[in-house]
């Protein structure tokens, strides 16, 4: 996902049919790890493969006049050289679809590739497409659709709440001030699950949601963690935790050893406190 979000912010408004990206440029882009150009092309080759299963379309008005096609139609990787680089071609009728775009779902690809959760990730774009309305309600069917959720979790909200929901809480609190997520029941033996609902603050329609600089963004990101009252102490601990970018568990534990230090200090206080006061009561009597 990293890989495909970071071609396509680059292949925006280009004029051309081909953009060559550099492996480096690649790289840097998607924040990728692995370093040998020979796990790189493994992996540009496994997401042109995926993209290759993707299909667009569009219908008139009337439903009458269809026609489908694919996005990218050739992928060319050339590592034998003293600068490899990748050529990516754009059929030319899905050309529409990324250049001179009006509407264009705006999001920091630096944001986005940070996000350790392929469900967190699915829920950041798409909230982001409602960012200025500050609601999004999906039914239960397009939740599982579009996040791609095993159908081994259909009857299994539990799973649901701590596979899908808790990391799209922790890792989205940060970057959506005042995110709420709702399960919607429906009638019926048990009250079944039938949607849900997101909520946060809306953004202004002219708001600038790129980076305003790591301090900056990290503050903004703390801030959302600890005013927002829909999470439980450990997840905003975790939440915490994965902003900056720290072993989970950490802010955790920070907190719990301030805690019984405070504790410590209580107790301390409070057997000088008495301490003293016998003090006085046996000057008081010897007096």
């Amino acid at each position: 996902m990293n890989l495909f979000f970071s071609i396509i912010s680059r292949m925006r408004d280009k004029g051309d049919q081909t953009v060559r990206f550099s492996f480096e440029q690649l790289k840097d882009l998607s924040n990728y790890k692995p370093t040998a150009n020979n796990r790189f092309e493994d992996d540009i080759q496994r997401t042109y493969e995926k993209l290759m299963g993707l299909h667009f379309g569009r219908r008139s008005k009337s439903g009458l006049n269809r026609e489908m096609f694919v996005m990218f139609t050739k992928f060319r990787i050339v590592g034998e050289t003293d600068s490899p680089y990748i050529d990516i071609e754009v059929y030319k009728d899905a050309l529409p679809l990324l250049n001179n775009l009006d509407t264009w779902v705006r999001y920091a690809l630096a944001e986005f590739r940070d996000l350790r959760s392929s469900y967190a990730k699915t829920a950041f774009r798409l909230l982001k497409g409602f960012r200025t309305t500050g609601y999004a309600f999906l039914s239960k069917e397009d939740f599982f659709e579009l996040l791609d959720i095993p159908k081994s979790y259909w009857k299994k909200p539990g799973d649901v709440d701590r596979y899908v929901l808790k990391p799209i809480r922790e890792e989205l609190t940060p970057l959506f001030r005042g995110l709420t997520v709702r399960k919607k029941y429906g009638k019926g033996r048990g009250k079944p699950v039938i949607g849900y609902s997101f909520t946060w603050k809306p953004e202004k329609k002219d708001a600038n949601d790129f980076s305003q600089g790591q301090f900056q963004d990290e503050r903004q990101k703390l801030f959302n963690i600890q005013h927002n009252g829909e999470l439980t102490e450990h997840e905003k601990w975790r939440a915490i935790d994965k902003v900056k970018g720290l072993t989970l568990g950490s802010t955790e534990k920070q907190a719990l050893a301030a805690k019984q230090a405070e504790h410590d200090k209580k107790i301390r206080d409070q057997a000088r406190q008495e301490a003293l006061a016998e003090l006085r009561k046996g000057f008081g009597n010897h007096a």
